[in-house]
C-alpha cells in the first residue's frame, strides 16, 4: 500500500554477530534508517518476529545444522529481497573449514559429548541452499557497504557489486604495493575491494577476508608466491581462511597450487 515503509528484517545463522553489528556501528544514521524503513525482526537490535514477512532480508552466517536449512527456506519464502552480508554467509565462513577436515575427528576435539551433535556433512554458503538476490562480501562487512545497499534498494536500483581487485583500490589511494616493495605474500590480486584497502594501507599484506575478486588467477599468485619461499600448503592455508567454501579459492584447497619452476 501506498505509504508504507518497507518493510526489513536481519537474520542470523553461524557467524560471530560481527556483519549485524555493521547496522548499529550506524550510530545516529541508524535512527534516520528506522524513519525509512520498519525493521520487523534484528533480534541484536530488539525487534523479534522471525517469521515476518517482508520486502527485504538481510542474512548473516553460514548453515551447519538441518534446522538452518529449514529455517533459510522459511525465510527465503517470506522475503521479497534477500541479501546475505559477510564471508559466512557468501562463503561459507571460518565454519566452512571443517569441510577440509575429518568432521568426525573435529567434533570429538571441539565438544566434551560429540555424540549430542547434529550436523550437516558440510557447512555451506546462504547460496548453496535458496536464491539470493544480493552478495555483500567482507568478513566483517561494513556500514558503508550496508548504507549503499540500501540506499539502492529503497530507490528501486540494483546495488552495485563490487567486484574490482584489492590492488586497484590501493592504487586509487597511492598505497606503495607491500608484495613488490617488502615481498610480502599479499592476497591483492585475487581479493575483492570494500574494504578500503586497509591492510595494505598500514603497510600489512591482504589475507583475503573479503573473498575472490572477478577473475582471479589462483594458480598464477601461488607461483609467484612461491618465489616468495611460500609452499603450495602455505598458501593453501592463506586462501581457504575467510572463505574457504568459495569456489574461485578452490584450487587453493588439498591439491595446493601451481609453483614456478
Amino acid at each position: 500500500m501506498a505509504g508504507e515503509k518497507t518493510r526489513v528484517a536481519v537474520h542470523k545463522f553461524s557467524s560471530c554477530d560481527g556483519c549485524q553489528l555493521a547496522f548499529l556501528n550506524m550510530g545516529e544514521a541508524l535512527l534516520t534508517l528506522f524513519e525509512q524503513v520498519d525493521i520487523v525482526h534484528f533480534a541484536e537490535a530488539g525487534p523479534v518476529d522471525p517469521t515476518a514477512v517482508v520486502d527485504i532480508s538481510f542474512v548473516e552466517g553460514s548453515l551447519s545444522t538441518a534446522a538452518d536449512l529449514q529455517r533459510i527456506r522459511a525465510i527465503r519464502a517470506n522475503s521479497g529481497f534477500l541479501v546475505t552480508i559477510g564471508a559466512c554467509a557468501t562463503a561459507g565462513g571460518l565454519q566452512a573449514l571443517r569441510n577440509v577436515a575429518d568432521q568426525d575427528d573435529w567434533v570429538a576435539s571441539v565438544y566434551a559429548t560429540p555424540d549430542t551433535i547434529s550436523l550437516l556433512d558440510k557447512v555451506t554458503p546462504i547460496n548453496a541452499q535458496v536464491k539470493v538476490d544480493l552478495e555483500i562480501h567482507g568478513c566483517p562487512v561494513n556500514t558503508r557497504q550496508l548504507t549503499a545497499a540500501l540506499r539502492s534498494l529503497l530507490a528501486g536500483v540494483t546495488p552495485v557489486d563490487e567486484q574490482d581487485k584489492l590492488c586497484l583500490e590501493c592504487k586509487r589511494r597511492h598505497h606503495v604495493c607491500v608484495m613488490v616493495t617488502q615481498g610480502m605474500p599479499c592476497m591483492g590480486p585475487v581479493t575483492r575491494t570494500g574494504c578500503g584497502a586497509l591492510c595494505p594501507g598500514v603497510g600489512r599484506d591482504c589475507y583475503g577476508c573479503y573473498g575472490a575478486a572477478e577473475n582471479v588467477n589462483v594458480s598464477s599468485l601461488g607461483g609467484h608466491f612461491s618465489t616468495l619461499q611460500l609452499d603450495p600448503a602455505q598458501t593453501s592455508h592463506r586462501l581457504v581462511s575467510f572463505n574457504s567454501a568459495d569456489p574461485a579459492f578452490s584450487p587453493g584447497l588439498a591439491a595446493g597450487v601451481k609453483q614456478n619452476d
